[in-house]
This record gives structure tokens, sequence and C-alpha cells, in this order.
């Protein structure tokens, strides 16, 4: 619906577009921020598992994960949650359900390799447990900024 004013302005869609670029920026970036600190929660967790005696090393290939490699990987799978937030907020009508929805179901899926790695019950454990604190930041803070008056 258009509405023309004195001057013969056209108003009426462009402020909706204007909402919906404002609603991706803010969305964005409040991701980036809860990336940030899904990463240093995560990284902390580690090295606290590590300082109670959590060797972190997984059988599969010997290798021990380092600090730096909880970063990463948060860092990683956290964009890649801000990417299906936006993605949702774009084309769905209920865009916060959805993406809950969602990344419930990916959480318990990446819960998975940890528990057929053949890793150590401890190293199993704060794998379980490392999987989570991320989910913890990005899910709550990604649904709270993609709820609308209808959710």
């Amino acid at each position: 619906m258009n509405s023309m004013n004195d001057t013969g302005v056209v108003v009426g869609p462009v402020s909706g577009r204007t909402s919906r670029t404002h609603r991706l920026r803010r969305l964005a970036g409040t991701g980036f921020i809860a990336t940030l600190a899904a990463m240093v929660a995560t990284t902390l967790v580690a090295a606290l598992a590590q300082a109670v005696g959590v060797d972190f090393q997984v059988p599969d290939g010997g290798e021990t994960i380092p600090l730096s490699g909880f970063a990463v990987v948060t860092g990683f799978f956290s964009v890649v949650g801000i990417v299906i937030a936006v993605a949702l907020l774009r084309w769905s009508d209920r865009p916060a359900k959805r993406f809950v929805w969602t990344a419930v179901s990916l959480t318990a899926i990446s819960l998975v390799p940890p528990l057929i790695s053949g890793a150590n019950t401890a190293t199993t454990t704060a794998l379980l447990g490392l999987h989570l604190v991320p989910a913890t930041v990005m899910i709550p803070t990604l649904a709270r900024s993609l709820r609308t008056r209808t959710d």
C-alpha cells in the first residue's frame, strides 16, 4: 500500500526494505559478537579441562587437539550458524522457531563424533561438554535476535 504526500514522493515499500536490512545487520553483528564469546568460552573450558588432566588425544591418528583448534572450529561453526540464521530471517515466516529446531538438531548430531572417536572417557566427556558450550552461547543469542512479535 503506497501513499503519496504533497511533494509527490511515494512512501511505503522502501521502509520495509530498510527495516529488513537493519535486522540482517543487527543479527550479523550480534552473531559475530556471540561467536567471539563462544570461542573464548570454549577455549577457556578446554584449557580448564587440560589443567585437570584431560589430554584431548583422539586415537584416530593419535594426535592431541590443540587449544587453538577449539577456537578455530568453534568460530567456523558459529559463523555457519549465523549464515543459517540470516537465511531463515530472510526466507522463513518463523525464523526463531526454525532456527532453534535446526541448531538443536545440528548440535545433537555434533555429539556423535566424540562418542565414536574411541578416546578415553575423560576426553570423550570433555569433548561432549565442549560441543555444548558454544551451543549455549550461540543458540539463545541468535534465536533472541530472530524473534518477531508473531514468534
